[in-house]
């Protein structure tokens, strides 16, 4: 297993026009998150990374949405992505749309959205499954400079490993796209489907939605007491009292 921390700079793209199919890849996870938008509750959502801020979330009961990037002209705040300029506990959803896959260090970037993530609040991430078709294109060497295959895939199960570490329960969890081509579309659909779910854990694309857990620390009282024992000579004490007053 690859380490999931990279020793040299990873480039990410700030815009789905970027990606090889970026358009079609965006339209599938906007079809699953307006599925999710309408169960999102509280007062701030945060979309980070360019990405993440070109998906449309205006059925959201979230109505202060912030979208955080460097170059994507939809931003309203401009900073690193691992040194959020936000205290803690300020947002109750957070959008993290293939971002993981292009971070130098993608245990930092989950703990940075962990410190500002509320409690009980939802986090969205998507990415690219490298046990798919997609992933295998990235062993061509013609491919491992373009995007995506220039990023570094990560499985959903071991997704779900981190997001655990960080006592985070995954509600939500889908694999699709198991062909993911554009051209006729409708027919690799079909024959997707006709295959049934046995083949979903092939698809090319991961939508994972979890819910930060708290668990408060109450200190455990012992339930038992020490019970005094009648001593011997304390029971005849008080027999000899008796003898003496009658």
């Amino acid at each position: 297993m690859k380490p999931a921390r990279s020793k040299k700079k990873v480039d990410h793209p700030h815009s789905w026009d970027e990606l090889a199919n970026g358009q079609w890849v965006s339209e599938s996870i906007q079809t699953r998150l307006d599925e999710w938008c309408p169960k999102l509750f509280g007062y701030h959502l945060l979309k980070l990374g360019g990405l993440s801020c070109e998906l449309t979330s205006c059925n959201c009961n979230i109505q202060h949405q912030v979208n955080l990037d460097l170059k994507n002209p939809l931003h309203n705040v401009i900073a690193d992505r691992y040194e959020l300029p936000f205290l803690e506990k300020s947002f109750d959803a957070i959008i993290l749309s293939h971002q993981l896959e292009y971070a130098e260090d993608p245990h930092r970037m989950l703990r940075e959205v962990d410190r500002v993530m509320m409690d009980d609040g939802y986090l969205i991430l998507t990415g690219f499954n490298p046990m798919s078709f997609t992933g295998l294109a990235s062993l061509m060497p013609w491919r491992k400079n373009n995007f995506p295959w220039s990023g570094r895939m990560f499985t959903p199960g071991r997704i779900k490993d981190w997001l655990g570490v960080l006592n985070y329960q995954v509600v939500y969890a889908d694999t699709y796209a198991l062909f993911p081509m554009k051209r006729y579309r409708t027919m690799w659909t079909w024959l997707e489907s006709s295959i049934g779910d046995w083949a979903s854990p092939m698809g090319s694309l991961y939508f994972i939605v979890a819910r930060k857990r708290t668990y408060p620390l109450k200190p455990i009282k012992p339930h038992w007491r020490l019970k005094k024992k009648l001593t011997p000579a304390s029971v005849s004490y008080r027999t000899a009292d008796k003898k003496q007053s009658s």
